[in-house]
């Protein structure tokens, strides 16, 4: 998600081949200047709405006692073959391999940003964007629950940027 001048972009591209995770498939020049960020900031908030539906989904399956459901198990099913595979999948995945009950985790969701930046931009257009809304006001309010769905948002993040986890008591 580059933005800037064709020349500028072209003179670094071996730069974005060697720093993407699939070489040239990986990046691509997005508009002038500015756009970059842009791009990456819309992703970002997509990316807030499709954890939010991951948390909520295996939420459910977690607070179900009719069913002795394996979470783990089921992530790695949903990983091969389903139409909601994706790399945040596999993520959560390993989360749920770690600690089923994700007990240790804080409920705690942080924002980094990009989710406000989107649904002001979004609100400024004139554009609904409703579900990036609904995962932004998610993560506010984890500050003040105890819920599952909120300590498994904070494991996908942690799994797939690194971003800290708060454990519970501190």
């Amino acid at each position: 998600m580059v933005g800037g001048g064709e020349q500028a972009v072209e003179r670094l591209a071996p730069v974005f081949d060697a720093l993407a995770c699939d070489g040239s498939e990986g990046w691509g020049h997005v508009g002038p200047a500015g756009a970059g960020h842009f791009v990456k900031m819309v992703h970002n908030g997509i990316e807030y709405g499709m954890m939010q539906a991951y948390a909520e989904g295996f939420a459910i399956m977690a607070e179900s006692d009719r069913f002795d459901l394996d979470n783990h198990a089921i992530s790695h099913i949903w990983r091969h073959g389903s139409v909601v595979r994706s790399w945040l999948l596999d993520l959560t995945a390993d989360a749920l391999k770690e600690g089923a009950e994700l007990g240790d985790i804080a409920p705690f969701v942080p924002d980094s940003g990009e989710g406000r930046w989107t649904v002001r931009e979004a609100i400024d257009l004139n554009v609904p964007a409703p579900v990036i809304t609904a995962s932004l006001l998610q993560r506010i309010q984890s500050r003040d629950d105890r819920s599952f769905a909120h300590r498994l948002l904070s494991a996908m993040r942690n799994k797939f940027g690194g971003h800290s986890v708060k454990k519970r008591g501190s």
